[in-house]
């Protein structure tokens, strides 16, 4: 258990930090395929959701699970990719439906410019989205992916 247990503790820091740069990754990807190339948030954010992916999983396999190399790489890649992909499953709605909400909510409730508004609209909806998929990715990764570490 997580909360019990040092290693678990550990493993689930290690996982945060490397889900924080994936993070970094993600959302300098997305601002910049949605300011400098025009492109929707929906597929932005999803290419830049991909360049996380494999960030992590090469973070996490070679230091936050370096004990858990009983497969093979692209076994072992395979496993992650399916488990942030129905992740994707879960951002691209939260993606969609959230960032209208949260637009209007900062031209309206912080009397921000509609420009200004959008853009941290982008941001916060992808920052809500990627909190909600890391706790998902967490647990079936551990349980899953690499379930072969003790």
């Amino acid at each position: 258990m997580i909360l019990t247990d040092d290693r678990e503790r550990v493993r689930f820091l290690k996982f945060a930090t490397v889900g924080a740069i994936g993070s970094v990754i993600d959302i300098g990807v997305m601002n910049l395929l949605t300011h400098f190339l025009g492109m929707r948030l929906v597929y932005a954010g999803s290419i830049s959701f991909m360049c996380a992916v494999f960030s992590n999983f090469t973070l996490n396999r070679y230091w936050t699970y370096p004990d858990s190399r009983s497969r093979p790489l692209m076994h072992q890649l395979g496993m992650f990719f399916l488990v942030n992909s129905i992740g994707i499953g879960i951002r691209i709605p939260t993606l969609h439906y959230a960032e209208p909400l949260m637009a209007q909510a900062f031209e309206n409730m912080a009397h921000l410019s509609h420009a200004t508004a959008e853009s941290l609209a982008k941001n916060a909806t992808l920052i809500l989205a990627i909190g909600i998929v890391m706790i998902w990715n967490f647990f079936i990764n551990r349980y899953w992916t690499y379930n072969d570490v003790d």
